[in-house]
């Protein structure tokens, strides 16, 4: 296994005496970007809003925090794959998806990635697909491969397509890699002792109760 930078970090023995390592974790770093950026935006707008503001201009900002925060956070920081060697936890918006290796069927990458887990089909959004990628990783292997894609995926100083440790083709778009190495370790580990079970879903209830609460809270304001 590798950590969040693609280096090896050893850990404790696992249950079959093999060398434990970190878990493997995806994220999208554009939508963990474009989340600060918007809660910053609106830390901005409100706290003008509840500075300046007259009448119930200021109650109905101070309400609509929670509304707008926690799906923003939801859906952009939250987001999250971490791969383990017995499973595969996928944090979603509104919910966790653990998947030991054995409950897992496939992982396929079409115009989203998807999670075939325990006869069901999960959404994973930590790891977006990219069509430009995909068509920059296209032009890059008909004109030359991983060296050409090296060259043409820099952009500003920083590669614009990302290698993934482990990955078999660098040269395609991220997604791709990512599914393509899930995949490989999902076969890999599916065997171990430590590694079958059923698929848990639970809700993540810190941020659905508090947006529910923000949303009364709002409409009352409004309302008042």
């Amino acid at each position: 296994m590798t950590d969040s930078d693609g280096k090896p970090h050893r850990g404790s023995a696992a249950p079959d005496g093999e060398p434990a390592y970190a878990d493997r974790v995806y994220r999208s770093v554009p939508g963990v970007i474009s989340g600060v950026l918007l809660l910053a935006v609106a830390a901005w707008l409100i706290g003008d809003a509840v500075l300046n503001g007259t009448g119930k201009t200021p109650y109905v900002a101070l309400a609509s925090v929670p509304v707008f925060a926690f799906p923003v956070i939801a859906y952009t920081l939250r987001p999250e794959v971490r791969a383990g060697s017995s499973r595969l936890v996928v944090r979603n918006p509104w919910r966790t998806i653990t998947a030991p290796w054995a409950a897992v069927d496939t992982l396929r990458a079409g115009y989203s990635v998807e999670l075939l887990a325990g006869g069901k089909k999960y959404q994973v959004w930590a790891v977006p697909v990219s069509l430009r990628q995909r068509k920059r990783a296209t032009r890059a292997q008909e004109r030359g491969g991983a060296e050409h894609a090296s060259r043409m995926g820099m952009v500003f100083g920083r590669q614009s397509n990302p290698v993934v440790q482990g990955s078999p083709d660098p040269t395609r778009a991220w997604s791709d890699q990512v599914t393509t190495v899930l995949q490989e370790m999902a076969e890999r580990n599916a065997a171990r002792p430590d590694a079958a079970g059923p698929v848990v879903v639970s809700w993540c209830w810190w941020v659905i109760a508090p947006t529910l609460v923000g949303l009364a809270a709002l409409i009352t304001a409004i309302a008042v």
